[in-house]
């Protein structure tokens, strides 16, 4: 079933009130009628089946009908750690991450990223990472919209990792366990923390600083993958080991 994001400030029971993008996007492309019925979300666990009762220039209004709440969670979160990428390359990679339910995305500042992200163009860099997220969230009828985190080095996102959390790195030309047959958590309060380089790898510094917070090697076997393609493949096999890929 289709599902629309709307802000959750945007649904105040017993109706919703859909403006701007998707307001468009209903009246004119969809070309909704009074009385047709929908599936909203607000991105957080929560869906609202409602009937559209008026539709104007303004505003979509709809009247709450049934409310449903996510089903529980049957695996630990997943957690993207991906080092920057050019182009277009970032944003498929947030894209098709979302599509396989990863829960946070952390853009990675990393010493071989060939895209340094300028202080004042964070902010709308941020914006759109998450409007990608919000519409692959929205097209592959997730129940919650994964938060993009604001760049940050290696260092900062190791220190700042929650205590419950593994994390794994995967590097090229390095011994390391395979996504086969390393131990994942199974209490649905862990997290997974993967970290994916960029283009040019990761930097010996930050090989070091990895080992010294215990990260964990990975491999994806002898192959030599681009960055956004191993990120992809091992989000996928990482899913369907924990049972969110069945």
């Amino acid at each position: 079933m289709p599902v629309f994001f709307v802000p959750s400030q945007c649904i105040t029971p017993p109706t919703i009130s859909i403006t701007g993008d998707l307001l468009c996007h209903l009246r004119d492309s969809l070309r909704i009628n009074i009385g047709e019925a929908l599936w909203f979300g607000n991105g957080q666990g929560t869906r609202y089946h409602a009937e559209i009762t008026d539709v104007s220039k303004r505003a979509v209004i709809g009247r709450i009908l049934k409310t449903i709440q996510e089903p529980l969670r049957r695996a630990p979160r997943l957690i993207l750690g991906q080092s920057l990428l050019k182009g277009e390359k970032m944003d498929w990679v947030i894209q098709k991450a979302t599509e396989l339910s990863v829960a946070e995305l952390v853009p990675i500042e990393s010493r071989h990223s060939v895209v340094q992200l300028k202080a004042d163009r964070v902010g709308n860099q941020l914006a759109r990472w998450q409007r990608i997220a919000l519409e692959a969230a929205q097209q592959s009828e997730q129940w919650r919209v994964p938060t993009i985190a604001s760049p940050q080095s290696l260092a900062t996102l190791l220190t700042s990792r929650a205590t419950n959390t593994i994390t794994l790195m995967l590097a090229e030309r390095r011994k390391g366990k395979t996504l086969q047959t390393i131990e994942l958590p199974q209490d649905i309060t862990d997290s997974v923390l993967v970290l994916i380089g960029p283009e040019g790898g990761w930097s010996q510094e930050e090989v070091q600083i990895a080992e010294q917070a215990e990260v964990v090697p990975i491999t994806l076997g002898q192959q030599i993958l681009r960055a956004e393609t191993a990120a992809i493949a091992t989000i996928s096999i990482l899913q369907s080991r924990l049972g969110e890929l069945r």
